[in-house]
């Protein structure tokens, strides 16, 4: 494994300054942000949409930036304002899509990676069907919706499945896991064979980004 990428996500952060936060947290070493969207629908919770993405990009924030759609149902248009709004990667969950190959590839077409998140309650069998149309897959270690959720513990098995299923394929995919990441638990995570850790509350809650981010690194260091 190359490196590990530590995602900060945007759920935890203090939308009133947000622009300054993700500036704040890139320049002390976040290698990519990490952009939940919610519609009260899919998940009990409403949080931003493409112009909040937007206006962080016309902020002067140019760190590659994943959008996890969690809405009901994933469509095109929405999924095009992403793109025309600055999306590098977007992500959707399976079960709410009423065609997964053809948001994939909409996806893909205009030069962004595609994903599929998997949440605690949906099986890893959704995964097998489109391994070819995937850039990376997202295991969700909570119950999606809120931020400073605890690890669920039933996720290692799904987390491990996932990665064989890479190791299966021999396709260049990155594994994601999102939820209740923190300095305690992180290298169990990341010895799953996990490349991208989404870590919310436990950066943004702390003053000094800084330090956390080091924190982090420094447990991940014998994972390099």
């Amino acid at each position: 494994m190359d490196k590990i990428y530590v995602s900060p996500s945007i759920l935890s952060a203090d939308f009133s300054r947000l622009g300054k936060e993700v500036s704040r947290v890139v320049s002390c070493g976040a290698d990519t942000i990490h952009f939940d969207v919610m519609d009260n629908h899919y998940v009990p919770n409403l949080t931003v949409g493409p112009g909040v993405l937007k206006s962080l990009r016309r902020y002067g924030i140019s760190i590659q930036i994943d959008v996890h759609l969690m809405i009901r149902p994933v469509c095109d248009r929405l999924i095009l304002d992403f793109i025309n709004s600055g999306a590098n990667c977007i992500i959707f969950h399976p079960e709410v899509s009423d065609n997964i190959v053809k948001s994939l590839r909409l996806i893909r077409k205009y030069g962004c990676k595609a994903g599929l998140a998997i949440s605690p309650n949906v099986s890893l069998d959704f995964i097998n069907d489109f391994i070819n149309e995937i850039d990376i897959i997202l295991i969700l270690s909570v119950n999606p919706g809120f931020s400073n959720q605890t690890f669920l513990l039933s996720s290692v098995k799904k987390i491990k499945q996932a990665k064989i299923l890479i190791e299966k394929s021999g396709l260049d995919i990155d594994l994601s896991v999102d939820g209740g990441i923190n300095i305690k638990n992180v290298s169990d995570v990341a010895c799953l064979g996990v490349n991208i850790l989404v870590i919310g509350s436990a950066i943004f809650d702390r003053s000094d980004y800084l330090r956390v981010m080091k924190e982090i690194r420094n447990k991940l260091k014998n994972f390099l």
